[in-house]
């Protein structure tokens, strides 16, 4: 494939900012590619090449590329105005469809993005409760603000972050409730605890049977705070998220993704005394120019809208289809790898039989998932360049699963 535009943007970028990206997973040697369009399943880049997208924009295309519903919702709101800095109708929308589907969303907040939710809510859970500190889980991830980039998995990212910030982020390990029961009996000052249900910045790992559930119980036994990152899940493993499929319901939530139909978008949602703190009631501040934005609104509450529950049946049928191909051609081929999935979220780790918590997916081997993805590349298929992040699947890619294990299979047989 031709990427000489791609470099030529590459190098002027890079003049531009920093590394010639605007998040940092985005870089990859020699050049990453820079799209010029969607449509369906499908990614289009700048010099023409065509891509089955398994990256689907790391998780917020779950109706794929340029959805009609969507885009004319969009249009709609743009003919009529793109923000207004007062309460809209969208805006109440959106979040009716959000507390219509999410278990603990007796009130919600809009934000702009996940990082601000995640931000806002574990300001929130300091504020009402009084306590200072927080136990996040080892390779999760919530956002690039301070208090969830200070903890010891974060190892050579943490410059910048002040020692007493660090000093109030515990971690533990995921699916280990041991952890979390010791550093709820050792400390007294802990808020909260905030958790992917299913760990999604280490490829995706799956919790173990009643996991969540204990992890409820001994936060609820301690009076502290639980708080579930659906930013990836949510809308995605269900209508109503991890917490509806695991049938465990956090004291907060945060969201973004999805819900904000291809525009950038978040949430905080919760239970209704907790989220009474915020202002302007409570003394608890959160506040954004964007937040709530109409267009965004009107575009995530029509892709709420499409995601039925024969949508949901159907897109983990496809995906269940894909992982099972490509776990049959890793055993063909002889290469010991383990493949993780939940819904229609995947990952592939080489060189290890099964991981679990977020140290075992930290041990793959990330030089043959680098040669994987580059194989993959040029034969026209987008994935996610880390091989701790997540490949995607939307309610579009039917068509292609067929075409996506046949290249899965002869491209794994290349790398043995």
């Amino acid at each position: 494939m031709k990427i000489d535009a791609s470099a030529r943007y590459y190098e002027n970028m890079k003049r531009m900012t920093p590394g010639g990206v605007s998040s940092p997973v985005r870089a990859f040697e020699p050049n990453p590619i820079f799209m010029d369009s969607g449509k369906g399943c499908m990614v289009t880049d700048a010099d023409g090449n065509d891509y089955i997208d398994l990256c689907m924009a790391y998780g917020p295309l779950i109706l794929g590329h340029s959805h009609p519903s969507v885009i004319s919702a969009a249009e709609q709101q743009i003919k009529m105005g793109t923000v207004f800095g007062a309460p809209s109708f969208p805006e109440m929308e959106l979040i009716s469809e959000i507390t219509k589907r999410v278990p603990c969303a007796e009130m919600v907040r809009l934000t702009n993005s996940g990082t601000e939710a995640t931000m806002h809510a574990i300001r929130l859970a300091r504020g009402c409760t009084g306590k200072r500190g927080i136990i996040k889980i080892r390779g999760g991830f919530h956002g690039s603000h301070d208090a969830v980039l200070s903890d010891d998995s974060q190892k050579g990212l943490k410059n910048g972050i002040l020692s007493e910030t660090a000093s109030c982020t515990y971690t533990a390990e995921y699916n280990s409730e041991e952890d979390i029961e010791s550093m709820l009996e050792k400390n007294d000052d802990i808020a909260a605890v905030i958790m992917e249900p299913v760990l999604g910045n280490a490829g995706v790992v799956a919790p173990n049977k009643n996991y969540l559930k204990n992890v409820r119980k001994m936060t609820d036994a301690e009076g502290v705070l639980l708080i579930f990152d659906e930013v990836t899940t949510g809308f995605r493993l269900s209508a109503g998220g991890a917490q509806e499929l695991y049938d465990v319901t956090p004291d907060l939530c945060t969201m973004g993704k999805i819900m904000g139909g291809g525009f950038p978008a978040g949430a905080l949602a919760g239970k209704e005394d907790i989220m009474r703190c915020l202002a302007p009631e409570g003394k608890v501040y959160q506040a954004g120019t964007f937040s709530g934005n109409p267009v965004t609104a009107a575009a995530g509450a029509a892709a709420l809208r499409e995601m039925t529950p024969k949508k949901y049946a159907s897109l983990n049928k496809m995906s269940s289809a894909l992982v099972s191909s490509i776990s049959d051609s890793l055993e063909d081929h002889e290469i010991q790898a383990a493949v993780n999935s939940v819904g229609s979220m995947f990952q592939i780790f080489f060189g290890i039989d099964s991981v679990s918590n977020g140290t075992e997916a930290q041990g793959c081997d990330r030089k043959r998932f680098g040669d994987l993805f580059r194989r993959m590349l040029d034969s026209g298929i987008y994935m996610p360049p880390s091989a701790l992040e997540v490949n995607f699947l939307s309610t579009e890619h039917g068509p292609a699963i067929a075409q996506l294990s046949e290249e899965f299979d002869k491209n794994l047989g290349c790398i043995k």
